[in-house]
């Protein structure tokens, strides 16, 4: 099959589109959620600002069960409580719901791994001046947390762009979506060379901005 790539540019332009906006919307909130839960899970473990055993082994137990099944199954899994979200299973937005539930838990530990690395000293020293707990964890817990939040990040934004080609696969749209559409069911060899030239260009910019932002914040 032969494409007629001055009008086939735009359907290029429209997937590129889709898939910046599942992985940056994606982003956004996976690292809100994921620095949240991550805060909890240092907090409320063993000798933490605010112990609860409860709270601390649920959360481990859901990021646990999630953290290990592959993406696509994931994806395929959860539709049915995407469904109830978002309304449906099919779109780009649809494709934004797993992929934030995913890449949340993979910021938590992130945040978690770094915040257990921290000096006791640091905390101990903030909670000698009267830090109450609040004025600990945003005084010392988050800005100590965003440094490597941002090295994480880059990361998972790489990631992030992995998965929604997979998520392309099974109708979340995007590159993926077309690259299954054009290039494989209709044996296009040119369209998957170019959906695999855009993803390889965004890959390569997400981690130049990535490194670029982590240099500028750890400087500081």
């Amino acid at each position: 099959m032969t494409v007629d790539w001055s009008t086939f540019w735009k359907s290029v332009a429209e997937a590129t589109g889709d898939t910046l906006v599942m992985v940056i919307v994606t982003l956004i909130f996976s690292a809100v959620l994921g620095l949240i839960i991550g805060l909890l899970l240092f907090i409320t473990r063993q000798d933490g600002l605010y112990e609860n055993r409860v709270i601390h082994i649920l959360l481990n137990l859901i990021i646990n069960i999630i953290r290990p099944i592959p993406f696509i199954i994931f994806l395929v899994a959860i539709s049915p409580v995407t469904r109830f979200v978002i309304g449906t299973t099919i779109g780009t937005w649809a494709a934004v719901f797993p992929m934030t539930l995913v890449a949340a838990c993979a910021v938590a530990r992130v945040v978690e791994n770094n915040l257990v690395s921290i000096d006791p000293g640091m905390i101990e020293a903030a909670k000698a001046i009267g830090a109450s707990p609040l004025q600990i964890i945003y005084g010392v817990l988050i800005r100590e947390a965003l440094g490597p939040l941002i090295l994480g990040l880059t990361f998972i934004s790489v990631a992030l762009i992995d998965f929604s080609a997979m998520a392309g696969t099974v109708g979340g749209g995007g590159l993926g979506n077309l690259a299954m559409t054009y290039g494989y069911q209709r044996f296009n060899t040119s369209v998957m060379i170019v959906t695999i030239i855009i993803l390889i260009v965004l890959v390569q910019l997400a981690q130049y901005a990535g490194n670029y932002l982590s240099r500028k914040f750890l400087r500081r």
